[in-house]
């Protein structure tokens, strides 16, 4: 039996364990699942139990399957950085190998004057910062003096942070759209994000209507090869926009998780070919960045719940990826992102439950598996596990 449609659900964040160069990144000891159960005192998720995800790592909570649902093992990342456009990219079959440019100490003076000169705007902040504190810090200025404020953090992103009754969020998009127009070259950051928030001094919020405007993929990913093949590629929650929408048929925002999950299944209740690949953003943006693992753990139990609903729905010809892009860690002092394997696990009627396929040496191999699986011919890095977990 060949495969008709896969899901792809990335757990944003959900690192499996630091990676040999983690040290490099400074990272080293991070491990997001296996830290955040400790701290947490267990994970309660039956559905990735039964899958095997305690068979990947050691995990409070999460015994090893006797007879894991799926099959399981882990992804090494070989792309330079940590963040959530190399790890996509890389799951799709793009290795990047020259690392997007960082700003730890704010940008330079002469890109801060450009952005001005093209907005008529003055800036507050320009260094890096947690998204939180920035506004807590400056947001009362924000308000006084309608200027935006533009921060960093350890990845390379370009973000603007604006009062939702100051700039309003249209507005906010625009400027962003401006700030994407002007970083290209050596400056061309991975990521403009737009951060609108809510609220007074001392309770700021941020809002669910988060915008990235990713730099475009450099070559041809997985999605672009579906595409090309007659295959439409339909995007829930930051997919498209971490694709700068290429290879996408149909993408669609989300508030978080549980919007993520809800329209999932609504594709999945298309008939039809297909790709539906899915991002789960609330681990990595409310507990992963604000070093909160009771958070976390509360949302791994909760989005298991959810996914019982789409092991439900799924058909014989169905094959179900469950990922991660990078790590982020909770229970270390950093803020960050950090840099650690990818737990996956693949399940579905047409594959084998229970084999280990191991580390494999990068992302991309993914991306060949799914090629495989869907009959797809494509031109992409990494090597296709499908024979050794294939169902015959």
């Amino acid at each position: 039996m060949s495969v008709n449609r896969t899901i792809i659900i990335v757990f944003d964040s959900m690192g499996a364990g630091e990676l040999p160069d983690a040290a490099d990144y400074g990272d080293a000891g991070s491990n997001t699942l296996a830290n955040t159960a400790a701290a947490a005192g267990g994970l309660n998720i039956p559905n990735l139990e039964r899958f095997g995800l305690g068979n990947i790592i050691d995990i409070d909570g999460v015994p090893p399957a006797v007879a894991p649902a799926a099959a399981y093992g882990k992804l090494a990342e070989v792309s330079a950085g940590k963040d959530t456009t190399v790890g996509h990219w890389e799951l799709m079959g793009i290795q990047v190998r020259e690392a997007f440019p960082v700003y730890p100490g704010g940008f330079p003076r002469e890109l801060i004057a450009e952005f001005r000169r093209r907005t008529g705007l003055n800036v507050l902040g320009n260094k890096a910062a947690s998204g939180t504190e920035i506004i807590a810090e400056l947001g009362e200025e924000h308000e006084r003096t309608g200027s935006p404020i533009v921060y960093t953090s350890a990845d390379s992103v370009w973000q603007i942070a604006a009062h939702e009754s100051v700039i309003p969020v249209d507005e906010l998009y625009r400027l962003c759209e401006v700030a994407r127009a002007m970083l290209i070259g050596e400056h061309g950051v991975a990521r403009v994000i737009a951060r609108p928030f809510i609220g007074g001094p001392g309770a700021y919020t941020r809002t669910s209507r988060r915008k990235d405007l990713s730099i475009a993929p450099p070559a041809s990913t997985l999605l672009d090869y579906l595409v090309e093949q007659g295959v439409p590629v339909l995007a829930a929650g930051k997919i498209g926009e971490i694709f700068a929408g290429r290879g996408i048929s149909e993408s669609r925002h989300t508030g978080g998780n549980d919007e993520t999950f809800d329209l999932t299944l609504e594709y999945m209740s298309r008939s039809g070919r297909s790709l539906i690949f899915a991002n789960l953003v609330d681990f990595d943006m409310l507990w992963g960045h604000r070093n909160d693992p009771q958070g976390y753990a509360a949302g791994l139990a909760a989005a298991d719940s959810r996914l019982a609903e789409v092991i439900g729905r799924l058909k014989d010809d169905d094959l179900l990826v469950i990922t991660a892009d990078h790590g982020c860690d909770p229970t270390t002092p950093s803020t960050d992102h950090s840099r650690e394997y990818a737990p996956l696990l693949i399940h579905g009627r047409t594959v084998k439950p229970g084999v280990d396929f191991g580390i494999r040496s990068t992302f991309a191999d993914l991306a060949r598996t799914v090629a495989e699986a869907m009959s797809l011919t494509v031109a992409l890095p990494g090597q296709s596990f499908w024979p050794l977990i294939r169902r015959k």
